[in-house]
């Protein structure tokens, strides 16, 4: 609601409470593994527009200040916030995470194909947002 100068109200500016958090305080924040270190950060969300449900965030890695770093596609899924480190905890081995499916900030992903959908969540082993496989 705007306040008699049309500006909005704190209650609207609100961008995280308890349990929900806003799409654009999401990006950037740090992704760790459960011992701390640092794997990349979210770069975006992925929101299925018919159901709602987030199918993905997608996670930079690697490379030099953005300069050769991969984009990978995780189900939302297996990723679990922690408030001690104010950022998202991701349970994966460094060959798990080099040998996942990744895409290079100039390619192509084509968010449509099913078939890449179903190759990520049968790789990480999740239950994929859309249901059963």
């Amino acid at each position: 609601m705007e306040n008699t100068q049309g500006h909005l109200t704190d209650s609207q500016n609100r961008r995280e409470t308890r349990s929900l958090i806003a799409s654009d305080k999401v990006e950037g924040t740090a992704v760790r593994r459960p011992d701390g270190d640092k794997l990349g950060s979210i770069e975006r969300i992925m929101i299925d527009k018919r159901s709602g449900r987030v199918a993905y965030a997608v996670m930079s890695f690697g490379g030099f200040m953005g300069i050769g770093h991969d984009h990978y596609a995780l189900p939302w899924s297996l990723l679990r916030y922690n408030e001690s480190i104010d950022g998202y905890e991701l349970d994966v081995t460094e060959d798990q995470l080099k040998g996942a499916p990744a895409h290079s900030r100039g390619d192509d992903f084509d968010w449509d194909d099913r078939t890449r959908d179903e190759e990520i969540y049968r790789y990480y082993g999740a239950s994929p947002y859309w249901g059963a496989i």
